[in-house]
């Protein structure tokens, strides 16, 4: 992602998720973004003027007759020469708002001024009974029926200790979000991708199972990057902590074999497979009905697993010559030599290999050092890059081979 060259405007609302709006503005820049940034008074109560004055390098506007420049008109000046506008976090209050074309402070004079060609984009953040009010679903679906763009809330333990929808989407959500918006593309207009991503569950019992230590962030990633480039995606996913991203046919599964059932449902329909979901080689031969006890005196216990379907495996068994597969391999030891024979075994086009005993490059973090591998042998060594980085050089890599 470059935003080097686009002006931004980011509104910030009266919630306590505000001070993630300081993340925000930070990661915006360091992507090239002009940020400029509007705070209501009630969000000016959470974060201060100086922290976004330091961030963006700009004025920071709160009142409706801040005028840095007597020339000119604060908010008409702001909302048309915005690439975007983003409002994170977008209160209930603010959306309400916008919705009814109130302008009664420097953020809504400056939305209600935006031209109805700038991508506007909102990231709600409330309480769980405020976010579902039939009023607050009404507001959304007519700021949807104009074209304003959702980036969900999350699900999670909230400020307020309820745990439930409401909660900010990531910061790298709305980041990936805007980029989405911002900076969308048609290269890969026209291509139906499916990507997997998440972690696998395989049951033992009620309470219990086996899984892995991917977030999905990867697979999110990826799946944000093809969107912006004009693909239609079909993401299936294990468990993640991630919100969908906006624009894909979601599909959530549990289990190895949930994932493929679903994968091969959907395999006729596209042009290409990328397979970034850690997907659980065995699974208990048998699922207790009941939570298993200790038992006293029982101190060994064993655990009989058979092996699960091998997800890719099969896709790369089924696919049609001019579909095009990527796969991933997260090893620890004999790197190149395991991505080889995966590629060989599971007819894929490209292997993406990544050494997870790495700093930086394995579970739940938000780089990766990679490296690419293609049937022919020839290898692409990546440094270490945001994974959002990393999925464009995949993608870029795709392109190539369709």
């Amino acid at each position: 992602m470059n935003f080097e060259g686009k002006r931004l405007l980011l509104g910030v609302s009266g919630s306590i998720a505000a001070y993630k709006s300081a993340d925000i503005a930070s990661q915006l820049g360091k992507l090239g973004a002009d940020v400029h940034v509007v705070l209501t008074a009630n969000a000016s109560q959470f974060v201060g003027v100086a922290t976004f004055r330091a961030l963006t390098r700009n004025s920071v506007l709160t009142d409706i007759f801040d005028e840095p420049d007597s020339k000119r008109i604060a908010h008409i000046e702001l909302a048309q020469s915005a690439d975007l506008v983003l409002i994170a976090p977008a209160t209930a209050n603010i959306l309400a708002k916008m919705a009814h074309g109130i302008a009664d402070d420097m953020l809504t004079t400056c939305l209600l001024a935006t031209p109805k060609t700038t991508p506007l984009l909102v990231a709600p953040a409330m309480n769980t009974q405020m976010w579902l009010h039939p009023a607050t679903v009404e507001n959304v679906r007519i700021l949807q029926a104009r074209g304003v763009e959702l980036v969900p809330p999350g699900s999670g333990l909230l400020a307020c200790q309820d745990v439930g929808e409401g909660k900010l989407a990531e910061v790298s959500d709305i980041v990936f979000a805007v980029a989405a918006s911002l900076g969308a593309t048609q290269t890969l207009a026209g291509h139906h991708l499916l990507i997997t991503a998440g972690a696998t569950r395989e049951p033992l019992d009620p309470v219990r199972f086996l899984t892995n230590r991917s977030s999905g962030k990867m697979g999110y990633a990826l799946a944000y990057e093809a969107v912006r480039r004009g693909a239609t995606v079909t993401l299936v996913s294990g468990h993640t902590n991630l919100t969908p991203p906006p624009k894909v046919n979601f599909v959530r599964v549990e289990t190895a074999e949930q994932m493929l059932n679903a994968c091969l449902e959907i395999l006729p329909k596209v042009n290409g497979i990328i397979a970034a979901a850690a997907v659980a080689d065995y699974r208990p031969l048998e699922i207790a009905d009941h939570k298993l006890k200790k038992r006293d005196g029982e101190e060994e216990v064993t655990l009989r697993l058979t092996k699960n379907p091998d997800v890719i495996a099969e896709i790369g068994r089924r696919k049609r010559p001019e579909q095009r597969s990527i796969g991933f391999a997260a090893e620890t030891q004999d790197l190149f030599v395991n991505a080889n024979k995966k590629i060989v075994t599971k007819n894929l086009d490209i292997i993406v290999v990544n050494d997870v005993l790495k700093e930086g490059a394995g579970f739940d973090v938000d780089t990766n050092i990679v490296t690419l591998i293609g049937r022919d042998g020839r290898q692409s060594a990546l440094p270490k890059m945001t994974k959002a980085e990393v999925s464009g050089h995949i993608l870029d890599a795709y392109s190539d081979l369709a």
